[in-house]
């Protein structure tokens, strides 16, 4: 279980100081171009999910993410103590991690974020993300295991693009997201509605998942 969770809490803080470390060093050299930003920020939080899910893969599973980790517990292959031990790790190494990423970047380390992102079609985009990633975890798994961090990677990287809300699909990370007043961020207010979308989307990708493959 130390293993699983330090597997989790390097993983956690890896991928949340890439995503909002990227996001800074975009905007800095993307002259105001949020495109050009965007594109860096979805080029390195693809690639780092995939080296980080290879590489801790086999150590916890590399959830990094509440919603994924609660998706396994509904699956009733991790206990409701480890999903807690989990979900906690997620959520305080992911906010060092974005700590880290602004004192690299000669930030304050404390601040909370001014950028709303609310409505309907932000939730819903949150819903389809989340969904889309749980399906394509426990799909790709069944299919071709080895495939999983690319497949990750990949995925993440198109919904930044596809959908809404550029994909957070990760209650972990927008809460640290809230702690981040950068290209990243997320207002502190809207992190509820998020939330909710993303465990919705994580729960229907459980239920369609047997069906999907043809079993009972």
């Amino acid at each position: 279980m130390t293993r699983r969770l330090l597997a989790e809490a390097i993983g956690s803080f890896f991928l949340f100081a890439c995503v909002i470390g990227s996001g800074v060093m975009g905007a800095a050299l993307s002259g105001g171009n949020d495109a050009v930003a965007l594109l860096g920020n979805t080029v390195a939080t693809g690639a780092i999910l995939a080296v980080l899910i290879a590489m801790l893969g086999p150590v916890s599973g590399a959830h990094f993410n509440p919603a994924v980790t609660l998706a396994f517990r509904l699956k009733g292959e991790i206990s409701t103590v480890e999903s807690a031990a989990f979900i906690v790790v997620q959520i305080v190494a992911g906010i060092a991690g974005v700590w880290a990423a602004h004192i690299m970047f000669d930030l304050p380390v404390l601040q909370y974020s001014m950028k709303a992102r609310t409505g309907a079609g932000q939730w819903l985009g949150e819903f389809i993300a989340t969904f889309g990633l749980v399906l394509t975890i426990l799909g790709t798994i069944r299919v071709n295991k080895s495939w999983v961090p690319a497949s990750v990677g990949l995925y993440i990287s198109a919904a930044y693009w596809f959908t809404s809300s550029t994909s957070f699909a990760n209650p972990a990370i927008t809460i640290a997201r809230s702690l981040s007043n950068t290209f990243a961020g997320i207002a502190p207010a809207d992190v509820i509605g998020f939330v909710a979308a993303q465990l919705v989307g994580a729960i229907c990708a459980v239920l369609i998942i047997k069906p999907l493959y043809g079993e009972e």
